[in-house]
């Protein structure tokens, strides 16, 4: 089995900070969200994997992830040159995949939920063969109803809120998937697709077939239905666990703290004797902490040097930071940026070498440099 992981997408729910870098690699406890989704198909035995990139930030995915080893895998690169739809990176993988049944995984996902157990019940239901087909009596007229279809996607499902802004399905009284429907006005249920999909060969001839929606993408939604409408089996199942599409702001924190809430306390970097640790802990070699408390859970990024500071629960702070006479939690601070003379910094997500502070106005002025779909509050 293989692996097709998307990471292409434009990420606006994250600008400005996806103006320059990939949403995939926005960290999550100090690790990009990628590396996840590679993870979780090596912990699945899946080592052969296709990564789909745009051409924009394709190269900074390139040179995080490597050719793969660090992960055990080995990665072939594939570019979307255009936000064409997920069917549309089934097609432009097809010479990679070949005749070999795949997981299609969103890069920007993050499930509590591993791999392993998913695929070896689809690896079970493929390898089961079809019952003989009966010989039809002279007078019969269609296929069997009692043949079995063959099993061609496993589809994860998760109940939402909100499913308007999801692909959701539409169940028959006997749990049957009989229908998705991509981003509906009107729902017919709450159980939304999760960005993991099983899919067997089969799914490139539904991928050839379907045409563009109303918004110009190939909807992966469409190539399922395309399946289920041509006697293919489509099986699901709903989601055990959490599950977070980080592409934006609050559910990227949400996802933070719940990666941060398994950590073990570890601490490799440099600690003075007036700083305060508390609970579970990560400093990595290299971290300096002076006349500071840091209340977990914390990941503390090597080189990052915090001063007179108080870090509370749910930070995770990237290399290379400063924090300075400052207090902060709940936020995700990313590499070589600087905190200095806040009173209170929580629920933030602060991007690479940003700085944060008092200018050199007037006392209880604000200056503020702020890029395109960005959010300020004040209080």
């Amino acid at each position: 089995m293989k692996g097709l992981i998307l990471s292409g997408g434009s990420g606006t729910g994250l600008r400005p900070i996806t103006h320059t870098s990939a949403k995939q690699l926005v960290p999550v406890a100090n690790k990009p969200i990628l590396f996840y989704g590679i993870e979780a198909m090596a912990a699945a035995g899946i080592t052969d994997i296709a990564i789909v990139i745009a051409p924009g930030t394709g190269a900074d995915v390139r040179a995080a992830v490597g050719d793969g080893s660090r992960f055990g895998v080995g990665i072939t690169w594939i570019v979307q040159s255009e936000p064409l739809g997920l069917a549309h990176c089934v097609r432009l993988a097809r010479s990679f995949l070949a005749d070999d049944d795949f997981v299609m995984y969103l890069g920007d996902n993050m499930l509590e939920q591993g791999l392993g157990d998913l695929v070896e019940r689809f690896r079970a239901e493929r390898s089961v063969p079809l019952e003989p087909k009966p010989k039809p009596k002279p007078d019969s007229v269609g296929p069997d109803p009692h043949r079995p279809k063959p099993v061609a996607a496993r589809i994860l499902l998760a109940e939402v809120e909100d499913p308007q802004r999801f692909g959701v399905a539409e169940l028959s009284a006997t749990g049957e998937v009989v229908r998705l429907v991509e981003k509906p006005a009107e729902p017919p249920s709450e159980l939304a697709l999760v960005g993991v999909y099983l899919f067997s060969p089969e799914i490139h001839e539904a991928a050839a077939a379907i045409e563009p929606s109303g918004r110009g993408e190939l909807e992966i939604t469409d190539a399922i239905g395309w399946l289920i409408d041509n006697g293919r089996r489509v099986v699901h199942e709903v989601l055990d666990g959490w599950w977070m599409d980080t592409g934006k702001k609050d559910p990227l924190l949400a996802c933070n703290r719940l990666i941060l809430d398994t950590i073990s306390r570890r601490v490799e970097g440099e600690v003075d004797g007036s700083s305060r640790l508390e609970g579970s802990v990560v400093i990595e070699a290299g971290a300096m902490l002076v006349n500071s408390t840091i209340r977990g859970p914390v990941v503390i990024g090597t080189g990052t040097r915090i001063v007179d500071s108080h870090v509370g629960s749910y930070c995770s702070l990237g290399p290379d930071c400063t924090v300075t006479a400052s207090r902060i939690d709940n936020s995700v601070v990313l590499a070589g940026a600087s905190v200095t003379g806040v009173e209170h910094l929580t629920d933030s997500l602060v991007g690479r070498h940003s700085r944060v502070g008092p200018g050199a106005g007037r006392p209880g002025s604000l200056r503020l440099l702020v890029g395109d779909h960005c959010q300020v509050e004040l209080r």
